[in-house]
């Protein structure tokens, strides 16, 4: 038996999550369908006790609710631990020994959309088992149980807290600290946690609001920094932390003011890691900076290529028992001290223990580091029937006569540099980026990117720097 299921829509099961339109594609009727076909999914499995939480966002509590109800219906039984950061959610696995939950979030995208993060064992589900989910429901195998699942509310904040603090052990220097929570989850914990491992702390935007009154909440672009920027020069703060809406995502401003990019982050733990684990595998996202592959040679690091999109940046840590790895996009797995699932918290208080126990500024940590020029990670529109066609023409193209990495579309090995051009997973996107070893190689490098994608068929762009 098959079930068309006009209220699901099969665009919102994407690579890593499910998320679409929060009102219109996530209403009742179809999160609770979800819900359903995710029970299923688990008591296949012998999975009889799941966590769910929620961000901060407007529409979370209802759909939070429709989800709960969906899974229930199954047979199975919900811990609801309320309003949450995606790390307290991945956290919440561990701590009440489950192997499975759900996280309503809509991450950093706009307030009008919102998501639903599966968990399966202690990691969300990516690629073709969130495809099985929509399958369970297109061919009408969600089922109920005649013995509905119990709900149960737990407050685990002061435990995710009291955990985050037993990791973290600050140097001699004491630290000023500006934390910009953007009015998402980060508010629940960051300042808290911060003071308690010994750092004075400025709070901006702590309160959660789904409507994000101040700023979208994406501490990893520009354009939502200054007020993080002002606050840090007009204190004399050491440096600035920002976290994204479900607070798994990390950005970071100097003591000048100056944003530092993920792959600046990344070097910077792996110069901490490095030394006592020489010889270790370095998963280094197809999107990094060529300085990091780079300078993690020289520190006794292996360097391997790797696709972006942290699903599979986990799952290829596990693979490997990697200690560490990094997105560009802010996202941190530790795993030689922690879990290995991206916490900005967790970062945060890497990068403030890093700086405690050096008298070096973060903006002269940074200065050390070889610094290349590079156009921004350039998103731009090209609708999903086309985009993938327009990554294979100028991948089929470049491997001819080029050097190329294809872990993830295309990154073309030019003398002084490189270009990368690869499919966003979750939006009718293409993402694009180049780097030279001088402003004359960029500029040589993008403008023949630019030339290779419009002879692929796609769509004319400008770089963003």
């Amino acid at each position: 038996m098959t079930n068309d299921s006009p209220r699901v829509k099969p665009h919102i099961f994407r690579e890593y999550d499910i998320r679409g339109l929060a009102d219109m594609e996530l209403d009742d009727e179809a999160v609770t369908t979800i819900g359903r076909a995710y029970g299923t999914y688990l008591s296949d499995f012998g999975i009889y006790t799941v966590t769910v939480g929620g961000d901060a966002r407007i529409s979370t509590p209802r759909i939070k609710s429709a989800i709960i109800e969906g899974i229930v219906s199954t047979g199975i039984s919900v811990i609801d631990i309320g309003m949450s950061s995606s790390p307290t959610f991945y956290w919440s696995l561990y701590h009440f020994g489950v192997d499975g939950g759900v996280m309503v979030t809509g991450s950093h995208n706009p307030p009008e959309f919102n998501g639903l993060k599966l968990a399966h064992g202690k990691s969300t589900i990516w690629g073709d088992d969130i495809q099985e989910i929509y399958r369970i429901i297109r061919e009408g195998r969600d089922k109920t149980s005649s013995v509905r699942g119990t709900v149960h509310t737990e407050d685990v904040s002061a435990a995710y807290i009291d955990m985050l603090v037993s990791k973290i052990d600050l140097g001699p220097r004491k630290l000023k600290v500006v934390l910009d929570s953007g009015n998402g989850t980060g508010g629940l914990y960051a300042p808290e946690f911060a003071r308690l491992i010994g750092c004075d702390v400025i709070e901006l935007f702590s309160e959660p609001d789904g409507s994000f009154p101040n700023h979208h909440p994406d501490p990893t672009k520009r354009e939502y920094l200054p007020a993080l920027i002002e606050a840090v020069r007009e204190n004399n703060a050491d440096l600035g932390i920002g976290f994204d809406g479900d607070s798994d995502r990390i950005g970071v401003v100097d003591d000048m003011g100056n944003m530092l990019f993920g792959d600046q982050l990344m070097l910077l733990f792996w110069k901490e890691i490095l030394p006592k684990h020489r010889g270790a595998t370095a998963i280094v996202e197809i999107k990094s900076s060529m300085m990091l592959p780079e300078e993690v040679k020289r520190l006794g690091g292996v360097p391997m290529w790797w696709k972006s999109g942290h699903s599979l940046v986990k799952a290829k840590m596990r693979e490997e028992n990697a200690l560490f790895s990094g997105e560009v996009s802010g996202h941190m797995f530790f795993a030689d001290e922690f879990y290995g699932f991206d916490d900005a918290f967790y970062a945060a208080g890497r990068l403030l223990r890093i700086l405690s126990n050096t008298d070096k500024k973060l903006s002269e940590l940074v200065a050390e580091m070889p610094s290349y020029p590079s156009t921004a990670e350039t998103r731009f529109a090209c609708p999903d029937d086309l985009k993938f066609d327009v990554v294979r023409r100028v991948k089929e193209t470049a491997v001819k006569d080029m050097e190329t990495i294809t872990v993830d579309g295309v990154r073309i090995i030019y003398k002084n540099g490189w270009g990368l051009l690869r499919v966003s997973n979750t939006q009718p996107v293409l993402v694009a980026r180049a780097e030279g070893r001088s402003r004359a190689d960029l500029e040589e490098i993008s403008n023949d990117m630019k030339r290779r994608i419009k002879d692929a068929g796609g769509p004319d762009f400008e770089w963003e720097y």
